[in-house]
């Protein structure tokens, strides 16, 4: 995967048939459905693949548990269905994780009992485990942070755990071996459209030279997520909203908070919500938050109240009890929720369902939807795009089809960090051998080497430190402070690989700190 092929491709091809605007989950997974199809296929990101919402999620791929307790059973079907998918066709990247509950009143066990073993049935044959109700001892010795007093009992249940922007980039790779043009760093400024005011193409700034080209293509998609309205405003003479932001956010603490290879599970927190306590990269995420934005930017940054919220539900519920001094980093990220019928609507009321929207100038947009349904989202799209835009006929093939880097990937293999790389690990480790000095850590206390960084920056099109320690190496998700301290190592390399000089060095770490400080809790900004 490399830009400079993928920009020769453009610049070779006159027109296209499926044109997406957009690299995250839904635009990824477009680009795949429509390549595998046959389609002449272009991706168009403005900036990195998944560095919005794609990338800041709770890592989990499940049915959804709390839409079961909502009575959204289609969702949940279709969610299990396509969790199994994701288990099968990335399974580098997708691993059942148990998970536990624990409860405090007498009701609880059997209420929770009950309801997931109708989460198991909905998933049939694609079940990852059976659901069951456990006494308290077992409860502890599953979770032996747990808060104890009070405790009576715990249900177990099963669903699925990935690596998000890692799975993004597989799907970017996946989309380009079937034939896909797929491109970072290429933001879409304005809409091409015909006398009758039809879509039949875009304007694309490479945002690295500042050069402009024209795509002309039969079906344009927007799959820009929470930047839907932005694009809308370039389609539509009379604008309204089409999406509504949710932030959610998620802290990340050392593994003794919880050390476990199950997961926590609150599913009644003071408001309502659900959180999670989740084993992620030998750390713990806890999340989320649900809280509606007017407004919102590329980089979300957590809310004193939600930072408050998470630590104070995660101290009511673990005996080792988290402080934000504990905090290794914070990452908030913006759901696109189908904007409601109804104004004044909360976010548990806005669908979490996704719908996809025609314009009278032909446009196909995407909203909602989540990372767990991305490959039927992508199915349903380009189903329409084939009835509103008279492509040739194809069936979708993305249910059997593997993405880069499936292999089989036992418990034991994943005690080696490289195992997200998948069947790319033989060639990581011979960069290692052909050039000695990547075998050099990262940072001292992780097992990431320059090997990685190399990997990145030449086959997976990282182009700045950001792209690198936040979506190829996920360091700054998981300890901001070490990503800060290791960023000058990762510039250097960018800056020899890709031949820039002294200035953009510079420059590319003096940004870098600034985003990674909005990782960190305000008084321990460095």
């Amino acid at each position: 995967m490399n830009r400079l092929e993928q920009l020769a491709k453009l610049q070779q091809t006159p027109n296209w048939d499926v044109i997406i605007i957009g690299g995250g989950a839904c635009g990824l997974g477009t680009a795949v459905d429509a390549a595998t199809r046959g389609y002449k296929t272009i991706l168009l990101e403005a900036v990195d693949f998944s560095k919005g919402t794609s990338s800041r999620s709770t890592k989990l791929v499940h049915g959804g548990v709390r839409y079961l307790e909502q009575g959204n059973f289609p969702l949940v079907i279709e969610a299990l269905k396509e969790r199994g998918l994701m288990a099968k066709n990335a399974r580098h990247l997708v691993r059942n994780l148990s998970f536990v509950i624990p409860n405090y009143n007498w009701w609880g066990g059997y209420f929770y009992a009950f309801g997931l073993t109708i989460y198991d049935l909905l998933a049939g044959r694609l079940s990852l485990g059976k659901s069951k109700y456990i006494s308290k001892k077992k409860t502890i010795k599953l979770l032996p942070t747990v808060e104890q007093k009070g405790l009576r009992s715990g249900v177990i249940y099963h669903d699925g755990q990935f690596d998000d922007s890692r799975m993004a980039i597989n799907l970017a790779q996946t989309a380009i071996e079937y034939g896909a043009c797929v491109l970072n760093y290429a933001k879409v400024i304005h809409l091409l459209k015909d006398k009758n005011h039809q879509v039949i193409g875009v304007v694309v700034e490479d945002q690295e030279t500042g050069k402009k080209h024209e795509i002309k293509g039969t079906a344009v998609i927007n799959a820009t997520g929470v930047f839907t309205n932005s694009i809308m405003k370039m389609n539509d003479k009379v604008y309204k909203k089409y999406i509504v932001p949710s932030q959610g956010i998620h802290l990340v603490f050392d593994k003794s908070f919880l050390p476990s290879n199950d997961a926590l599970m609150i599913p009644k927190t003071s408001d309502g919500r659900v959180l999670f306590a989740v084993p992620w990269h030998d750390k713990i995420v806890i999340g989320t938050t649900d809280t509606l934005k007017k407004s919102h930017n590329l980089e979300p940054i957590a809310t004193e109240k939600e930072i408050d919220f998470v630590l104070e539900t995660a101290q009511r519920f673990l005996s080792k009890k988290p402080t934000r001094a504990d905090v290794l980093s914070v990452f908030a990220g913006l759901r696109p929720l189908s904007a409601p019928e109804k104004e004044g609507q909360s976010t548990k009321e806005v669908s979490r369902s996704h719908k996809i929207i025609v314009s009278e100038t032909g446009l196909i947009t995407i909203t909602g939807g989540k990372w767990t349904t991305y490959r039927k989202i992508a199915e349903d799209i380009i189903n329409k795009a084939i009835i509103v835009h008279n492509l040739p006929k194809s069936a979708c093939k993305t249910e059997h089809i593997s993405i880069h880097g499936n292999q089989i990937t036992t418990t034991l293999d994943r005690e080696n960090h490289l195992y997200i790389y998948g069947t790319d690990i033989p060639k990581i480790l011979q960069l290692q051998e052909n050039e000695p000095e990547l075998k050099e850590k990262l940072h001292p206390n992780y097992d990431y080497t320059m090997a990685e960084v190399a990997w990145a920056i030449r086959y997976e099109m990282a182009r700045t430190i950001e792209d690198i320690l936040a979506r190829r190496v996920r360091l700054l998700f998981l300890d901001a402070r070490a990503a800060i301290a290791c960023s000058k190592k990762v510039a250097d390399l960018l800056t020899k690989e890709l031949g820039y000089d002294e200035i953009w060095k510079q420059n590319q770490i003096a940004v870098f700190k600034t985003l990674a400080n909005g990782f960190l809790l305000k008084e321990f900004r460095l």
